[in-house]
């Protein structure tokens, strides 16, 4: 007897409000079932349509190949929710301060940011993994006195790599694979920076009401509540590191954060995430509570082609990039998606034995000479590769990359440029000080 069990291919169905779980579940589960069939491999994030009122989109989570047996599909089913968010505020000395920001979840606006971001291999997997394990050893009730987890996840990493998008795609993924446990979910991002008070003995008391708002929402058993804290070293910074000179407040917030991550912790229904440019900064007791810490760096170049792929063949379907109109330049994966004109993977590209295609080979260019940049400045590059260097509505592929190129290039310039104004501007600042001392030490003979 096998008692080894069929692997799970999980599918994610995003609907409208209308949507009938109960009368449609099984109309759209017969239109994935046989659109699963008929593909010999998935990629994991392949998203199609079918046609199923108040259905939005349908994505496969879950890699599949042609061993995967199709019958243990597992559907959540979730509606996006189309309010915009809220900023929350408070008065503190009569004074109105902005101290986070609100969310309902799975939010329209958050709608394919997961699918969006590319990162090196493993990356999200273990995030989602940690996350889920989280939340289901708080469900359960693991004993505490055991076994540690805090449910606090800690990003880290240099500016522009997307820290935050992921905090905010993590939230929305937990909304939708818990959404049969939750019957609301919440992503809370809170103001670190308003958070300090001009009033400095205020600090810590600000910290105290943004949390007691929290607090509120974590009350109702029902709800799921994520809360994501942007540059956390704002509002813990290393106490070690606080000079005698500096006041005193700054000691104070980070003891509240401190009391109030551990007060957070009694709720199982909540989940806390974090960002930081400046890891050294953060304090060693915040540090310590961190279950999962994580670093976010610049794309690779598999990650940096990926995030041109993308954004090329999106150009290529509303028009304002021509298609390729050799078919030997087309030569897709049939996993890479559910159209005959998308771009090469970069498995593909960089096969010795593909076909030859001067679009691949300048793509490949371009990527190499991006290597090094952020993944929010790559995602600039088309746009201004098109408003410096195309300046008509409709380019060919060739000299849309062409034109990227350029657009890389430029971007570098104006980096070295900055650079070195700023290390000038360094410089006359120290000869300055320079002459000063030496003007004082000659003033004293």
């Amino acid at each position: 007897m096998n008692d080894i069990s069929a692997p799970t291919i999980r599918i994610e169905v995003a609907c409208t409000r209308g949507f009938n779980k109960s009368q449609q579940s099984c109309e759209v589960y017969q239109h994935v079932h046989d659109i699963i069939e008929e593909r010999e491999t998935i990629r994991m994030g392949t998203t199609f349509t079918i046609p199923v009122l108040s259905v939005l989109q349908v994505e496969v989570c879950t890699d599949v190949d042609q061993y995967t047996p199709r019958s243990a599909l597992q559907f959540n089913f979730y509606v996006l929710q189309d309010q915009d968010g809220v900023t929350e505020t408070i008065t503190h000395c009569a004074e109105e301060m902005e101290i986070s920001h609100h969310m309902l979840l799975p939010a329209r606006e958050l709608h394919g940011l997961w699918e969006s971001l590319i990162y090196e291999e493993g990356i999200k997997d273990s995030v989602l993994a940690f996350a889920e394990t989280s939340m289901l050893f708080a469900r359960k009730g693991v004993d505490k006195n055991l076994i540690t987890c805090n449910r606090l996840a800690l990003f880290h990493g240099p500016p522009g790599t997307g820290k935050t998008s992921l905090c905010k795609a993590i939230a929305q993924k937990l909304s939708i694979r818990l959404n049969e446990q939750y019957r609301h979910a919440h992503l809370v991002e809170i103001n670190s920076h308003s958070l300090f008070s001009r009033w400095f003995s205020e600090s810590g008391k600000l910290v105290q009401k943004v949390f007691s708002e929290i607090v509120a929402l974590l009350e109702d058993e029902r709800s799921l509540v994520c809360v994501l804290v942007d540059e956390i070293e704002s509002i813990a910074y290393a106490r070690d590191r606080i000079s005698s000179n500096e006041p005193s407040d700054s000691i104070r917030v980070v003891n509240a954060v401190l009391t109030q991550l551990d007060r957070l912790r009694r709720f199982p229904n909540v989940f806390i995430l974090a960002t930081s440019n400046l890891t050294d900064s953060i304090d060693a007791a915040f540090l310590d509570r961190a279950d999962f810490v994580q670093y976010i760096g610049h794309p690779t170049e598999p990650a940096i082609y990926e995030i041109y792929r993308s954004a090329l063949y999106n150009l290529q379907t509303i028009g304002i990039v021509e298609k390729e109109a050799n078919a030997s330049n087309r030569r897709l994966s049939q996993t890479a998606a559910n159209t005959t004109d998308s771009i090469a993977s970069y498995e593909e590209a960089t096969d010795p034995a593909r076909p030859s295609s001067t679009m691949l080979d300048i793509l490949l260019q371009v990527v190499k000479l991006s290597a090094g940049l952020s993944g929010r400045t790559l995602r600039k590059i088309p746009f201004l590769a098109h408003a410096l260097y195309v300046k008509k509505e409709t380019e060919s592929v060739l000299n849309f990359l062409t034109a990227m190129r350029q657009a890389i290039r430029k971007v570098r310039n104006d980096k070295r440029l900055l650079l070195a104004k700023d290390r000038s501007a360094a410089e006359e600042v120290t000869d300055v000080s320079e002459k000063e001392s030496n003007g004082s030490c000659l003033s004293k003979w």
